[in-house]
C-alpha cells in the first residue's frame, strides 16, 4: 500500500482521560490520504507502525487537515516516550498480511 518515514511531535489531547498522539507532517498527510484510498473507514487508516523499535497496528484519526497517530500507554511506556518528544515513526498502511499477536 505504501510505507512513510518521518518525525512527529508527541502532544496530548485532553479529554475525560488523557491521549496521547503524534502528530503526522501535512505533507505527509497528504500522501498517507492517497494512500489509504480504498481501506479509509470512517476517515480513520489502518496501519502497521514501528516507531522506537517497537511495533504495533492502530489506526490513524483525521484531525484539522493531518492525521493523528495515536500512542497507548503500553506503547509510549515500551518505547520510554514523553510527552513533548521527536519520535521518528515508520508506518506502512493497511493491515497486517497475516494475523500477529499484537501487545498493544
Amino acid at each position: 500500500m505504501g510505507e512513510f518515514e518521518f518525525e512527529g511531535h508527541v502532544v496530548e489531547w485532553r479529554g475525560p482521560a488523557p491521549f496521547y498522539f503524534v502528530r503526522i507532517p501535512e505533507s505527509d498527510s497528504a500522501d498517507l490520504k492517497i494512500a489509504a484510498a480504498g481501506v479509509e473507514y470512517w476517515g480513520q487508516v489502518p496501519v502497521i507502525v514501528e516507531l522506537d523499535g517497537v511495533e504495533f497496528t492502530t489506526a490513524l484519526f483525521p484531525k484539522d487537515g493531518v492525521y493523528l497517530l495515536p500512542l497507548k500507554d503500553a506503547v509510549r511506556k515500551a518505547a520510554d516516550i514523553q510527552l513533548g518528544a521527536v519520535v521518528s515513526v515508520t508506518l506502512t498502511v493497511g493491515r497486517p498480511a497475516a494475523p500477529r499477536q499484537n501487545p498493544f
